[in-house]
């Protein structure tokens, strides 16, 4: 509560709360948009860049103007949701527009798909988005993701990213690694996603951690399915981190991009070549405020 007071008071004021997610950002919050930096491409990755929100969901939750001043100051002008806050779209859009901040996709539970798609869309084009995606697909916990079920939610996303398209949005999906495991007779029920869906109603989010943590390899994956991939989260695994087909991994696994063990040059090289549109670095680590300028200085400099 006492940080939704505050920031009924920034909306209006510009002001600044006490409380901060480090020491640093409650001075920051009082710089102005014209103050903040811009992230300098000097090598041959160029964009557009933005950052997944989940990544500082906690300093969000804590401070949630002086978290958004904290990335503006990164250079950040462009983010992908997973929340609002507990605030309306129009008041969340209000508060991104005071930092110049452009929120252009999001993610949304499968459910709210199933049940709401039409609010859900009148949300997006109130935030001004340009995609709207699912980044989880639920099933009975500990079951595989079978190819029997990617043909279900084949269908349903046919549907639903026909119904985005008739409202100018894009539907997307983001996988997690279980869709990467084989049935018994060698069937991946990625490539039954992508087999039986519309490209022209869906596209793919290729989060290149979750792809390298089943063992697949991204660069071979993006040119498999060249047409299909619209958005990335850029994200970096450990060395010697050995994945599995749970689409899960403890916050250790995660480090600054361009420092583990993915081949970032080859997979921004391959990315390009098959036209990703938008590029958004999600860290998941217990230190996203010091790895995410790592991830920003790596990419701005990154040649292939």
């Amino acid at each position: 509560m006492r940080n939704f007071l505050c920031l009924a008071l920034f909306v209006g004021l510009l002001a600044g709360c006490e409380g901060s997610p480090d020491q640093d950002m409650t001075t920051r919050t009082a710089r102005t948009v014209e103050d903040s930096l811009a992230i300098n491409f000097a090598g041959d990755f160029d964009g557009p860049l933005g950052i997944q929100l989940w990544s500082v969901r906690h300093q969000l939750g804590e401070d949630l103007p002086g978290t958004l001043q904290w990335l503006r100051d990164q250079g950040f002008q462009e983010v992908e949701l997973h929340s609002t806050y507990g605030m309306s779209p129009d008041s969340f859009r209000q508060v991104l527009d005071q930092f110049g901040i452009r929120a252009t996709a999001t993610h949304a539970p499968y459910e709210r798909f199933r049940d709401d798609i039409q609010a859900l869309l009148d949300d997006a084009e109130v935030l001004g988005l340009s995609h709207v995606g699912i980044a989880w697909i639920p099933r009975p916990q500990g079951e595989p993701f079978t190819v029997e079920l990617a043909r279900e939610v084949a269908a349903n996303f046919n549907e639903w990213g026909r119904i985005a398209a008739e409202r100018g949005l894009r539907f997307f999906y983001h996988p997690h690694g279980y869709e990467f495991q084989p049935a018994d007779d060698g069937t991946v029920p990625f490539d039954v996603l992508v087999a039986e869906t519309d490209p022209q109603y869906v596209s793919f989010e290729m989060d290149v951690f979750w792809v390298v943590h089943p063992g697949q390899d991204p660069v071979e994956l993006l040119r498999k399915y060249p047409d299909r991939w619209s958005l990335m989260h850029v994200k970096d695994m450990a060395e010697g981190v050995v994945g599995d087909f749970s689409g899960g991994a403890g916050p250790e696994t995660n480090v600054p991009v361009g420092t583990g063990q993915i081949d970032y040059a080859a997979v921004l090289q391959a990315a390009e070549e098959v036209g990703v549109q938008r590029y958004f670095i999600e860290d998941e680590s217990t230190d996203p405020l010091g790895n995410i300028p790592q991830s920003v200085a790596y990419l701005e400099q990154v040649t292939y």
